[in-house]
């Protein structure tokens, strides 16, 4: 299963941190990926770590902003959320998946394990 929190209301310019737990086959050792749903508009790509070698990738609109990284040891997925624009508001989800190649990183039907979403309000 995969347990996403950290989620809330913030001023624009904030910052908020999302984390991710894994367990079982969603574990952390694998490819795991942010995404986020605004209202009226489909799941989009934020982020992706892969399982090997820590390989990471951002949507262009999050570029510089935010950071994916990740804990072993605690079974995490952080996503550090700087500068934060009232278009980043969202309810974000985890995902996660064994394999994953880079060309469908980006691709929400790439990830077999899903979180249930935190609310991220960016107010103006």
């Amino acid at each position: 299963q995969l347990q996403a929190s950290g989620g809330g209301l913030v001023q624009a310019g904030g910052s908020l941190r999302l984390s991710c737990v894994t367990s079982g086959r969603t574990g952390s050792g694998n490819t795991v990926g942010w995404f986020r749903q605004a209202p009226g508009k489909e799941r989009e790509f934020v982020a992706t770590i892969f399982r090997s070698g820590g390989t990471t990738d951002y949507a262009d609109s999050v570029k510089g902003r935010y950071t994916i990284s990740r804990d072993r040891a605690k079974k995490t997925v952080d996503l550090q959320m700087n500068s934060l624009r009232p278009e980043d508001t969202a309810i974000y989800y985890c995902a996660s998946s064994e394999s994953i190649i880079w060309s469908s990183r980006a691709s929400p039907s790439a990830y077999a394990y899903w979180g249930q979403g935190t609310q991220v309000t960016v107010s103006s």
